[in-house]
């Protein structure tokens, strides 16, 4: 995780005067590194030593440290934005902030996706004789677009959005099968029992969610999506986007695996769609 994507989970956790010190590393990153800690206090409206705490308290013994690291990160090109959205923002602003976070977010799901960790999801959805997508609220929407792109492959795949259904579901199913649960938080109770049932009767679990949750840990591979939300939207925009972003990700994945049968029949669906729109 980079320092800035750090410093901006920790907003909500900062006393007044080192959140002002935070938005200013947020704001302008660049010019902290270039200036020394007089100037950064100034331009903070705190003292000098309040910059010394928030170095501290990000774990660096002082300000040199966290400098470097800061330019490191910068020089890399680390994908961020602050994306905080006030309201008093125009809609020029507005329409920046939310594309530039969805792009900053991306970027970093696709940093945190690892080829080893798809190959295992791959290989173990080729083998499957059965797929089940679940998904609970927003998570359901991303559940239905899962299934609608993986049954092309030829595999039996449904989709289940309703808590009760997915723990009956679950709990029938066969030990060869493998099922895909999806979630933002990967804490919602209802969702970690169907997962302990599915693994129950023998399935493989499949958690497309953030890494260090409850179902990240319960699921036997894991496709992570951490992605940091922007605090004044209260929908989880961002990690929908990544992972929509996976599945696709996903598809290609498993429709290379299983080779001309598989690219032939998505053939077939796109054609057997073309006579529903209107020519050019």
């Amino acid at each position: 995780m980079s320092l800035l994507t750090r410093i901006q989970a920790l907003l909500p956790e900062l006393p007044p005067s080192e959140r002002r010190v935070a938005d200013l590393v947020l704001n302008h990153p660049v010019e902290v590194v270039s200036a020394p800690i007089s100037r950064i206090a100034a331009l903070a409206d705190v003292s000098q030593p309040t910059v010394i705490r928030f170095c501290r308290r990000l774990r660096f013994p002082g300000l040199p440290g966290f400098k470097l690291k800061l330019a490191g990160d910068l020089g890399a090109g680390i994908p961020f934005v602050h994306d905080r959205l006030a309201a008093g923002d125009g809609m020029d602003r507005l329409i920046s902030k939310v594309f530039d976070s969805a792009l900053a977010g991306l970027a970093r799901g696709r940093d945190a996706l690892r080829p080893e960790q798809l190959a295992r999801v791959v290989e173990a959805l080729d083998r499957a004789s059965r797929i089940e997508c679940y998904g609970l609220g927003n998570s359901g929407v991303t559940a239905q677009d899962a299934q609608m792109k993986l049954f092309r492959m030829g595999t039996p795949t449904l989709v289940c959005t309703d808590s009760q259904m997915q723990r009956v579901a679950a709990a029938l199913l066969p030990a060869d099968a493998v099922v895909l649960a999806i979630s933002n938080s990967g804490r919602t109770r209802n969702l970690l029992e169907v997962v302990a049932l599915a693994r129950h009767s023998g399935a493989t679990v499949i958690a497309l969610t953030r890494s260090g949750t409850p179902l990240a840990e319960a699921a036997d591979l894991l496709l992570p999506a951490d992605v940091q939300e922007n605090p004044e939207v209260y929908a989880p925009m961002v990690a929908r986007l990544v992972h929509l972003a996976i599945i696709d990700v996903l598809t290609v994945a498993l429709a290379l695996r299983k080779g001309p049968a598989a690219i032939t029949r998505m053939e077939a669906a796109k054609v057997s769609l073309q006579s529903t729109r209107e020519p050019r």
